[in-house]
């Protein structure tokens, strides 16, 4: 394995660790890898958004406290918690419980069009879920290292073709999804300079972009479409192909989440907030991504354009500059798009053929992954 691997499985080893959002697609591979570095993960989630789920095919039944990932041993189990972030004292006795050294918060409600729907709600659970949390963080001593992971669609997006936005730059996302995330991350800041940094709590916020991999069930995503319209025997139709999105597959983010919360669990200079993205050769349209997706895939998988009328609002480009996650913690993609769409791929074949197939080939990536690590 390669060095920091093995430092993230020195350092993880036996501790406690709580996951918001453990049974969505970033929060499931989350917490297979902090079963296999020996921690002891405590999630906290409302149960899986789709009917097919990666936390299903990797943890099995979501009703259960004590969980196990499927056909592997490695590691310890994992605390599951059924339960929504809005609801302040079931989270704040979930966090009693848990007496985590470390938090990392992914619980939101993540889909731009969905936010469109339901933009009360979004604003709850992505803005209130995120004070209740960090109030829970406030009045129980303990943790020592908090992440709040948000978005690259937090910056006002001026669309400047091949302009990476940086940490600097003004937060103020469009939709209401994405402005709820910017709001989330001033409420973040706010408690860490008000309340947290005095109490000798080191606060991060992590800027991801579009993740991909096996798994993502999701509505609205491009691959998940792909997957769902291969499995129909159909043509995917995809209503922007020109958008330019930087993608990256699941691992990149969370390995990096994870080296972030660590470091700064040893040294409170590295909180801060930080662009957790991709390469400029990684940011391609979704047109080409379907290119590479069906390449990868082969059988017969294809697309076509087809434009969708009064559709809500999406930024057509959008990039991350990652310098400052280079330069502080010599972090560098381990997978570009090409590795990270063909890992994809062949996780929806051995899925297809069975789910006990999927969660090997997901420990297998975990490792390939974790050797260039």
């Amino acid at each position: 394995m390669g060095e920091r691997f093995k430092e993230l499985e020195s350092f993880y080893r036996g501790k406690r660790v709580l996951v918001t959002g453990h049974t969505g697609f970033k929060g499931s591979y989350l917490c297979l890898l902090l079963t296999m570095f020996g921690a002891e993960p405590y999630g906290y989630a409302l149960k899986p958004p789709t009917d097919l789920s990666i936390f299903s095919i990797i943890f099995g039944e979501t009703d259960k406290k004590e969980l196990a990932p499927r056909i592997c041993d490695e590691g310890r189990r994992l605390h599951s918690c059924i339960g929504d972030v809005r609801d302040y004292e079931a989270l704040r006795t979930f966090y009693k419980e848990a007496a985590p050294d470390i938090v990392i918060h992914l619980a939101a409600q993540p889909i731009v069009r969905e936010s469109y729907v339901i933009p009360r709600e979004t604003y709850e659970i992505n803005v209130m879920g995120t004070v209740n949390l960090l109030e829970c963080i406030r009045t129980i001593p303990g943790c020592r290292s908090v992440l709040n992971v948000t978005t690259d669609k937090v910056y006002l997006n001026e669309e400047k073709k091949g302009y990476g936005y940086r940490e600097e730059d003004r937060l103020d996302g469009f939709d209401p999804y994405s402005n709820s995330k910017s709001c989330s991350e001033l409420v973040t800041h706010s408690y860490s300079a008000s309340f947290l940094k005095a109490a000798g709590v080191s606060v991060s916020t992590a800027r991801a972009g579009n993740v991909i991999g096996g798994g993502d069930f999701a509505k609205d995503r491009i691959l998940p479409d792909f997957v769902r319209a291969i499995k129909a025997g159909k043509s995917l139709s995809v209503r922007n192909p020109g958008s330019t999105r930087p993608y990256q597959h699941v691992l990149e983010p969370l390995f990096s989440y994870l080296y972030i919360a660590m470091k700064q669990y040893e040294d409170m200079s590295y909180a801060g907030w930080y662009n957790v993205g991709p390469d400029d050769c990684d940011c391609v349209t979704t047109g080409e991504l379907c290119d590479i997706f069906a390449a990868a895939y082969g059988e017969g998988a294809s697309w076509n354009s087809e434009a969708e009328p009064g559709a809500p609002h999406e930024a057509d480009f959008l990039k991350l500059d990652n310098t400052r996650l280079k330069e502080t913690f010599g972090l560098h993609p381990v997978w570009h798009i090409a590795e990270a769409v063909k890992a994809a791929a062949d996780w929806t074949r051995a899925w297809l053929e069975s789910d006990e197939d999927a969660v090997r080939e997901t420990v297998s990536q975990i490792k390939l992954f974790g050797e260039k690590f």
